[in-house]
């Protein structure tokens, strides 16, 4: 057989939310590397999937272009009709990310985030935070250049634009020597964006996120010696926790019932992240940590050791 036919193909099915979007990109972007696969992203509102087709197995009609898949990957609700109307698509391992509201006998594997409360099984994988498209780096900056993305009211904390624009005002006059970059995102109130643009000085850039592009927060991360996120966004704290640049959290009251608020905090007691009041320790030089969060790589090694039509590729970029 031909070398280059041994690649598995594998498909992303993706309901357009960009969080949804991050999770697969992460992961995809981990299995082409480290067994050469194709990926192909699908997009699940392209297709009408009536219930009938999810319980009974079976597939619409895909487009033709499409490779047979070895490897089917859903996340978001609005995936679940197709990716169980695929189940019976020949030689296809289905994966759903996030806790599904159906049986996970229905799938070969399900990979979740510890806040989702999941008992651990053969085939769950339970991960520490959300998978995210952030690789981490190998080496911090120097400089005293700091980043600070403010999201937005959500079900997991109580938002205060006041309580969060004096936090970041607080940082900025108690380190005077940092260069601070500030973005917010598309839930932060209009106000509080106001504000955090009239912050722009010598030593503060705002940028608003619809001036930032795909690539924008690597770039950011990249050149930061520190980060402050508000904590609303589990998505924006693990992607900044994987980041591997000393992390802060912004302070707002948790909402008792969120496990997303849960998972938030289960981060900090495990040092990923600091909270607010030790600020110091995110802010003040300390030496590299050796233990990295990066759920992207660590899922898809696990995928590749369950299923064996995800063979290890022997690009050398795959032992990073």
């Amino acid at each position: 057989m031909n070398p280059e036919t041994r690649a598995p193909a594998i498909w992303l099915l993706t309901d357009d939310k960009p969080g949804h979007k991050n999770q697969l990109k992460g992961l995809g972007n981990r299995l082409r590397v480290l067994t050469g696969a194709s990926i192909h992203w699908v997009n699940a509102t392209d297709y009408s999937v009536p219930l009938w087709r999810a319980f009974l197995g079976a597939a619409p009609t895909m487009d033709a272009s499409l490779p047979a898949p070895a490897l089917i990957i859903a996340a978001g609700s609005g995936t679940h009709r197709l990716l169980l109307a695929l189940r019976r698509v020949r030689n296809a391992r289905l994966v759903v990310l996030m806790k599904p509201s159906f049986p996970l006998v229905w799938v070969d594997a399900a990979i979740i985030p510890a806040h989702d409360n999941t008992k651990p099984s053969r085939k769950t994988l339970i991960t520490e935070g959300v998978i995210n498209a952030i690789t981490p780096m190998a080496q911090l900056t120097t400089k005293p250049e700091a980043l600070i993305l403010a999201g937005g009211p959500s079900p997991h904390f109580d938002w205060d634009d006041n309580a969060v624009f004096s936090q970041i005002t607080d940082l900025i006059a108690r380190y005077p020597e940092w260069r601070w970059t500030i973005s917010d995102s598309r839930r932060t109130p209009a106000p509080l964006t106001t504000k955090l643009d009239e912050l722009q000085g010598p030593k503060v850039t705002f940028v608003h996120h619809k001036h930032t592009h795909d690539s924008w927060l690597n770039h950011q991360l990249a050149g930061s010696r520190a980060v402050w996120v508000t904590p609303d966004s589990a998505s924006m704290v693990c992607e900044a926790a994987t980041s591997g640049v000393p992390t802060g959290l912004l302070s707002l009251p948790a909402r008792g019932h969120s496990r997303v608020a849960k998972g938030v905090g289960r981060l900090a007691e495990q040092g990923w992240v600091s909270f607010w009041q030790n600020r110091d320790q995110v802010m003040n030089e300390h030496p590299e940590r050796h233990a990295r969060l990066w759920e992207a790589d660590r899922a898809a090694r696990w995928l590749i050791n369950r299923f064996a039509n995800l063979p290890q590729s022997t690009n050398k970029e795959s032992l990073n």
